[in-house]
């Protein structure tokens, strides 16, 4: 008897240990690649210090009573002093407190107007590329009519139709942003639907239920967790720009653009209370755009390869 006529072995299937293991070597490679890269470590601090601002921020705060709309004519627009380090605004509320509180504000803000996006986008982006046809071309068309108009121009509108206001602002940015999540999902739905994988479950009498949630939206999270990362500080600076036209939120509730808004009426003789403000908006959206280049380049294996 030659080797060619005994059974071929069964292939061996890994243990649970090793499995495990391989795991953990790939979530080292991940945390090496990310700690490697100043830009990603950066970004990772910048996002990590806004978390805390917004959740502990009024216990932060050195002034809690000035974000709720204390005035103080007698320290109106101070300068930055061991007092307070930011300055004092036109109603002499310490500016410092005003910006560590008002983090909470664009961190819902940006969380809402995101994960509406997402919630939207996602599903609709995965029914287009998995199904194709009509349906496909239906979403695909309604998908290109929002995204010929810019959105923040969009969503000036509705925020003019339906008043002006956080709570409206925020219904206007997330109505407008759904179109680029459709658009993500829709073409990585369309290779991985193609995968031997799919094709295999399909055969196997899998319902699209399953082939969706166990198949396709798996194989599409990477990408929505790098744009969702990169979207919440965008989502943050356009509330902060309708804020900045009045048509966010109205004082004394404390957001960035709102204060920059009132701010750039005492410009440039009170330089502060313009400055900071603007200048925690910068820091939130580089945070949030450095981490989300970070996690690309750990998830995507096309960007490592670079």
């Amino acid at each position: 008897m030659t080797s060619a006529d005994l059974p071929a072995a069964a292939p061996e299937i890994p243990s649970f240990r090793e499995r495990h293991a391989s795991t953990v070597r790939q979530w080292r490679l991940y945390a090496h690649l990310f700690t490697g890269s100043f830009s990603s470590m950066l970004g990772l601090a910048l996002v990590l210090l806004f978390l805390i601002l917004a959740i502990f921020g009024p216990v932060l705060a050195p002034y809690p009573e000035d974000t709720t709309g204390a005035v103080t004519l007698s320290q109106r627009l101070l300068p930055p002093s061991p007092a307070h380090p930011f300055g004092t605004d036109e109603m002499g509320a310490d500016i410092l407190s005003r910006i560590i509180v008002g983090a909470r504000t664009s961190l819902w803000i940006g969380l809402i107007i995101t994960g509406v996006g997402a919630g939207i986008g996602v599903p609709l982006g995965i029914i287009a590329g998995y199904h194709g046809g009509f349906i496909r071309a239906a979403i695909m068309r309604v998908t290109d009519l929002f995204l010929s108009v810019p959105g923040l121009a969009l969503a000036l509108t509705i925020v003019a139709a339906l008043g002006p206001g956080i709570t409206n602002c925020v219904i206007a940015l997330s109505l407008v942003w759904w179109p680029g999540y459709v658009r993500l999902v829709e073409s990585k739905t369309l290779s991985v639907k193609e995968e031997l994988y799919v094709e295999s479950a399909r055969a196997l009498g899998a319902s699209t239920p399953w082939i969706l949630r166990r198949h396709i939206l798996p194989n599409c999270l990477t990408p929505i967790i790098v744009k969702a990362s990169m979207d919440m500080g965008m989502a943050i600076l356009s509330a902060a720009s309708l804020g900045f036209i009045g048509l966010g939120a109205k004082p004394p509730l404390p957001e960035w653009g709102s204060m920059i808004s009132v701010a750039r009426t005492y410009m440039p003789d009170w330089w502060w209370y313009s400055l900071f403000p603007g200048l925690a908006i910068f820091l939130t959206v580089l945070g949030f755009n450095l981490l989300g280049d970070g996690l690309r380049d750990i998830l995507d294996p096309r960007s490592r390869s670079r």
